[in-house]
């Protein structure tokens, strides 16, 4: 499957972006677009979700999944912050940091997997999509204790409910959720007639947003200097270490092999967009030359071109 992967045109765009932004080229997608590429893909993958669940109705599958994606999502920070501080040497307030990122997800890693495993033979169920958004927060709840623990302060001395709107109103968690729901309200059949727009464009859009994604990754790890040897390594270690327990978690609860495969993946990404702002906001004086450069400057390439067929091999193995 990694061969597969390595010739779809979604990949290769990005491997593009990658190669033009290391190579240094001028080659830019305005912010202007490529926020309008985001928007679009949030808003595509909500409403299949929704409509999914719409015709399949509320199952087992999606309690189990939604009850694995929230507690791994809570738990998986707490031996990543003690890898951080042991192995990779950092303070507390950016170890828990970079935890929150590990225990969190990437919507683009999602986005990607989807179109990737479908082109295998594994459909996703539309509900992940809900299970994505539930996955968002608990990481940033348990990042923030392991700052706080030990403090006599609190980290967060933000007015009138900053991170709580930050946490719960970000922008790419209300879209995902709003047209997840949207989805689930009007069925298949009440997004036909906008359903050419967010099917027939979409996997050209994914490629176009994976190579502005490319040259940010690649430009982020050549712009900073706080990445250390045991960090990148610990960048590759730590998706390795999530996606290995997300698959295995979700194969013995039973789960078919697309879905143990998308919870293994979920678990192996790292948050670059909802994260980061929370801790902007919460933990100030972390470094996000250390947490972006991990978190979208490696892992993020890693799981695009290696842990997506990696977690789905494993899922079939298991299954």
């Amino acid at each position: 499957m990694i061969a597969d992967t390595l010739t779809s045109p979604i990949i290769l765009f990005f491997i593009l972006g990658l190669a033009a932004g290391f190579a240094r080229s001028d080659l830019a997608i305005p912010e202007a677009i490529a926020k309008g590429l985001a928007i679009y893909l949030m808003a595509a993958i909500g409403l299949k979700g929704g409509v999914s669940v719409a015709e399949s109705g509320y199952t087992a599958d999606l309690g189990v999944s939604a009850a694995a994606g929230i507690a791994l999502s809570f738990l998986l920070p707490l031996p990543a912050f003690w890898l951080l501080r042991s192995l990779g040497r950092l303070d507390r307030t950016n170890a828990a940091a970079v935890a929150a990122h590990y225990g969190s997800v990437s919507l683009v890693t999602f986005i990607t997997a989807n179109e990737l495993l479908k082109g295998e033979g594994l459909l996703v169920p539309g509900y992940m999509a809900a299970v994505l958004a539930l996955m968002e927060t608990p990481a940033i709840i348990a990042g923030l204790a392991l700052a706080r623990r030990g403090r006599p302060q609190p980290a967060v001395a933000t007015p009138g409910g900053g991170l709580l709107h930050e946490v719960f109103l970000n922008g790419s968690v209300v879209l995902l959720v709003g047209s997840f729901l949207i989805g689930l309200i009007a069925g298949k059949a009440g997004i036909a007639p906008v359903a050419p727009v967010f099917e027939v464009g979409y996997k050209g859009i994914l490629c176009l947003f994976l190579l502005d994604m490319g040259l940010i990754a690649a430009r982020r790890l050549l712009g900073t200097r706080a990445l250390t040897m045991r960090l990148g390594a610990l960048a590759i270690s730590l998706p390795l270490i999530n996606g290995v327990v997300g698959v295995l978690i979700g194969s013995m609860l039973g789960l078919d092999q697309p879905t143990a495969a998308m919870l293994g993946i979920l678990t192996a990404s790292a948050s670059y967009i909802a994260v980061p702002a929370a801790m902007r906001l919460a933990l100030p004086e972390a470094d996000p030359g250390i947490y972006l450069s991990m978190s979208l400057g490696i892992t993020f390439p890693f799981n695009i071109v290696v842990g997506i067929p990696l977690f789905a091999a494993l899922a079939r193995v298991l299954g």
